[in-house]
Formats: structure tokens, C-alpha cells, sequence
């Protein structure tokens, strides 16, 4: 990503080199009576705890952040200047929401999927069953549906495998966040000027279920970074959930992120081409419940 308004611009582009399936169809079963579905903990449930999270854990979660700023030669990729603030101002708002914090500084790509894995988080292997959620900040290069280590890159799909389904039981029916501020093309947004202001009964869920991939752009745009304040987009979610946490639903949060980034940022530079440039971020939910985060 490059800087936010009023700060000259740093340029560089990423580089990199960039069937169907048949499925059983059964009918959804009938929810007319919520009080006859089992909630995930077994009891019976009510409307209120069927489609909420639960938070009742000795510890929100986990928050680990990796924060890549400097890259080896052999990738292209410049010093990601600002990122430093984006990490501490992540870590800060986590930690104030009952997230154990873990932050990582240039990592490669094998360290970047050891630390994915979720065994080494603690010496007890089952120390996220006492977690209530799991969150990763990557702040990094990126392409589609790439990200960088210090040394190179790998999809983002490939680095978090390990906490998917079977490979990772203490996480299954949690939400697990994911906040992803890194380029995913380099398209830039012009803009545009206006005058306008699950049934709970299955005895399985999907291995894809209670993610949500917040990118800060959309699929081959660009992400930009102040040198100074941090990324634009890491620094709408921390002042939002700073803000309406304990109040508001958390797609309800990303909303607001959305609208701070695209309303309240636009790229002004010296470089030609760079200036009145705006960004709008991407949330990507399969959550299959509302999360509020604990004011405990």
C-alpha cells in the first residue's frame, strides 16, 4: 500500500506470475420453532444464543499480528513504511477488548505458517479451547489472493490451512477473524463523483464456516498507507471497535469500517497519476452468528 493524504508517495507494484463439482441436495429443515434447535453447546436453545457467539470464555482469544516491513531484495517488494503504527494501534485496541496479544516483526513465509499453527500458541496444545475467538492481522505485500513473507509469497489459502476443520478442533464453531491489509492488484479506485450523501441440528458444519476475511481493498486494487498514521484501512476498524464495541454487531462495525475508509480517505501526491485516488475495503463473511465482543 502507499501513504495517506498530503504525504508524498512511495510507488512500487507487486511481482508476481499469476471444475465443477457435484453435491447432495437435501431440503432445509423446518426452524419454525427456534426452541426445538439445540444450540452448539447442547442445551436449548433461544433465538438470542442461537445466533450469537459465545463469549462466557476465560479469554476473548488470541490476537496474532504480523507485521512485515522489510523484504528481501529478491522480492521487489519496497519497506513498507507506517506499518509500524498499524501494529501497535492493532495490538492496543485488541488488547483493551481481552485479546492476548502475539506480535510478530518480518517474518518469512515458513515462519508466517509455523506461527499459523496453532499449537504454538502455548505450550498447551489446549489452550484455545478456553478462547472464545481467534484473530490475525497480516500486514504485508499482497496480490489477489496473495500474501508475502519477507521472502516470498504464498496464497493466502495455503497459510491458513492448518486452522481449518479437523486440524484445529478447539476452533470449530468460533468465529476466527482475519484482517488482511495488503494490496491485491495495483488498480487504482478513481472514484466516482455523487451528489448523493443455518440450522443448527446438523450434526456437521462446513469447514469453511465462522471466517470472515476482512481485505482492506477490493480484488485487484490497490491499498494505501500513510507513512505517518498507518494504513487507511487498520486505522477505521481500531477506532471502530474502539467506538461501538459492546454496542454494535460486528458486521455491523465493518460496515462503519467501510464507510470510514471510502468516505473519509483520498490520495493526494506529487507523482503524477497519484493524487484523488480512494479505497474501499472487502469483507468476506461466512460467520454463521453474531459476534459482540466482550465489555467485560
Amino acid at each position: 500500500g502507499l501513504p495517506n493524504k498530503k504525504v508524498p508517495l512511495p510507488f512500487h507494484r507487486n511481482q508476481v506470475s499469476t471444475e465443477p463439482v457435484t453435491s447432495s441436495f437435501s431440503p432445509p429443515a423446518d426452524d419454525d420453532d427456534d426452541e426445538k434447535v439445540k444450540n452448539s453447546s447442547g442445551g436449548q436453545g433461544t433465538p438470542s444464543d442461537l445466533y450469537c457467539y459465545r463469549t462466557d470464555y476465560p479469554c476473548m482469544g488470541i490476537c496474532l499480528i504480523i507485521n512485515n516491513k522489510n523484504f528481501h531484495k529478491k522480492t521487489g517488494m519496497d519497506v513498507r513504511n507506517g506499518t509500524d503504527v498499524d501494529a501497535a494501534n492493532v495490538a492496543k485496541t485488541f488488547t483493551k477488548l481481552g485479546y492476548k496479544i502475539r506480535l510478530l516483526n518480518d517474518q518469512t513465509m515458513d515462519n508466517m505458517i509455523k506461527q499459523m499453527d496453532t499449537g504454538n500458541y502455548s505450550t498447551s496444545t489446549d489452550q484455545l479451547g478456553f478462547n472464545a475467538s481467534f484473530v490475525c492481522v497480516l500486514l504485508s505485500h499482497g496480490d489477489q489472493e496473495l500474501i508475502y513473507g519477507t521472502d516470498r509469497f504464498e496464497k493466502l489459502e495455503t497459510l491458513i490451512a492448518c486452522i481449518k476443520g479437523r486440524r484445529c478442533m478447539s476452533l470449530v464453531g468460533k468465529p476466527k477473524l482475519f484482517f488482511i491489509q495488503a494490496c491485491r492488484g495495483s488498480e487504482f479506485d478513481h472514484g466516482v463523483e455523487t451528489d448523493a450523501a443455518v440450522d443448527e441440528t446438523s450434526a456437521k458444519i462446513p469447514v469453511e464456516a465462522d471466517f470472515m476475511y476482512a481485505y482492506s481493498t477490493a480484488p485487484g486494487f490497490y491499498s494505501w498507507r500513510s507513512t505517518s498514521n498507518g494504513s487507511w484501512f487498520i486505522q477505521s476498524p481500531c477506532e471502530n471497535l474502539a467506538k461501538f464495541s459492546g454496542q454494535l454487531e460486528l458486521m455491523q462495525i465493518m460496515t462503519r469500517v467501510n464507510h470510514k475508509v471510502a468516505f473519509h480517505f483520498e490520495s493526494s501526491s506529487n507523482l503524477p497519476g497519484f493524487s484523488g485516488k480512494k479505497q474501499i475495503p472487502c469483507i468476506v463473511s461466512m460467520l454463521t452468528k453474531d459476534f459482540y465482543f466482550s465489555t467485560k
